[in-house]
């Protein structure tokens, strides 16, 4: 048979029917989630008997050893298997859960037949993966023009004319991906795919591997912020070179920041930029900023503007006249990042550089750690800094130092990865010091 990437999708057609054997009398205590499939507490050997003769037959014992555990007995390869069956409202015997014992036992021979007849083919599935494939990446370039609504739609249209219909499935986030390679003004940070297992409806295939994704439910997974669908296994190899789709973005606060400036192709997330060029154009002078908060429920308006709107969310002094309204959105903005500005992984760094006495080490450490951030929190604290600098050259009318800055923007951009309450107090002069220290030195630290 020759590999093509139709060949699992007719192994999984070729696999095993189940046939359920069915008690020939009513067993008492028979737990209410299971049907006639259940014997009651008979020995594997009866169960082997039952089931002898008859590719795919299936039963449900209680076992004699451990009253009150249930064993799935099939028959698959003429022989009898045996598998802890367990339920939690779903039947599972793995990771998997299905609705019935049915659909438990057909996906089950779906994955031994396959296993079974295609072992040496599925160990090698990714060693040529179409995802990489120089000819169909230059394919989807050539085909493909620049990120505008109407030429991206007609080119991926004409492409998915000429491309095979069997390969339809596999290439549609492939074809934005290389569309926005075109793009001279895209923002090259790096960032991993969001993979979530995923049950796909209809028959699919692997946009890594061109393989069908074989099974009757979580086939595979799929990255929830571009909707990248791979194999499981599939997804170890695929580079990080995530480009979250707008549609799939359902929010601004709240979001992880690379996904956010990747998804709306800036170098910072638009809030960030929009809020800071308010506040320098109004609000410097402004005694308290960044101190002095503005009403809770006109930060929450400005946060849901954002949200609804993105860069088109007015802040302007007609709409909120007081710009602390616009710092304080700013500052919850930091605060609502899954992800600290200054990152988990970085954070230790960060802690030990500022417990160095001497300050040229300490501000060494500092430079060291600032390298461990992603590119798109680099540049956004980088940015952030520069404009908090600004505002300490207006101490005299807003009597804001970096000190003061310090302390109210320690905590909101940096915590703790264990979120552990103690350690956080005893870091706290910690925080305020480090971002003190980013303010004072920003020209030379980035």
């Amino acid at each position: 048979m020759k590999l093509t990437c139709r060949y699992m999708y007719q192994l999984q057609q070729e696999a095993p029917r189940p046939k359920r054997i069915i008690c020939p009398q009513e067993v008492e205590n028979r737990p209410k989630y299971y049907g006639r499939e259940f014997h009651g507490m008979i020995s594997r050997e009866q169960a082997d008997e039952l089931l002898s003769g008859a590719e795919g037959a299936y039963l449900i014992r209680e076992s004699q050893r451990q009253p009150g555990s249930y064993t799935l007995a099939l028959r698959f390869g003429y022989k009898t298997l045996n598998y802890r069956l367990f339920y939690d409202g779903k039947h599972f015997v793995g990771e998997k859960r299905f609705e019935s014992i049915h659909d438990l036992v057909t996906d089950g021979f779906i994955t031994l037949y396959i296993e079974t007849k295609a072992s040496e083919y599925i160990a090698k599935m990714t060693t040529n993966p179409i995802y990489e494939h120089v000819g169909y990446a230059s394919l989807l370039r050539e085909k493909v023009s620049r990120r505008t609504s109407k030429t991206k739609h007609d080119s991926k249209k004409a492409l998915l004319v000429r491309v095979d219909s069997n390969s339809v499935e596999m290439i549609t986030s492939l074809v934005r991906r290389a569309a926005l390679k075109e793009n001279e003004n895209q923002f090259n940070y790096e960032k991993a795919h969001n993979f979530k297992v995923h049950t796909f409806k209809g028959p699919h295939w692997c946009e890594y591997c061109a393989n069908f994704m074989w099974g009757l439910i979580a086939q595979g997974v799929r990255c929830s912020d571009c909707g990248l669908n791979v194999h499981k296994q599939c997804s170890k190899f695929v580079p990080n070179d995530c480009q979250p789709d707008l549609k799939r973005i359902k929010k601004v606060y709240c979001c992880d920041l690379t996904t956010l400036v990747k998804a709306h192709n800036t170098q910072r997330p638009m809030v960030v930029d929009m809020c800071i060029r308010e506040i320098e154009e109004r609000g410097l002078k402004s005694e308290g900023l960044y101190r002095v908060s503005g009403f809770t429920e006109h930060i929450e308006d400005v946060k849901m503007g954002f949200d609804r709107d993105g860069d088109k969310a007015d802040i302007g002094a007609d709409t909120y006249a007081d710009i602390n309204i616009i710092a304080s959105a700013l500052k919850l903005y930091f605060r609502d990042l899954p992800i600290p500005l200054i990152t988990y992984d970085a954070y230790s760094k960060f802690i030990e550089a500022a417990k160095l006495i001497n300050p040229d080490s300490r501000l060494e450490a500092i430079h060291e750690a600032l390298l461990l951030l992603p590119p798109a929190h680099y540049e956004t604290l980088r940015y952030l800094a520069t404009h908090l600098k600004k505002v300490t050259m207006y101490e005299k009318d807003n009597f804001m130092n970096s000190e003061n800055l310090g302390i109210v923007f320690g905590p909101t951009l940096m915590r703790p990865p264990d979120q552990n309450t103690l350690a956080t107090l005893n870091d706290m002069r910690y925080h305020k010091s480090i971002v003190q220290l980013l303010i004072e030195n920003e020209d030379v630290l980035f």
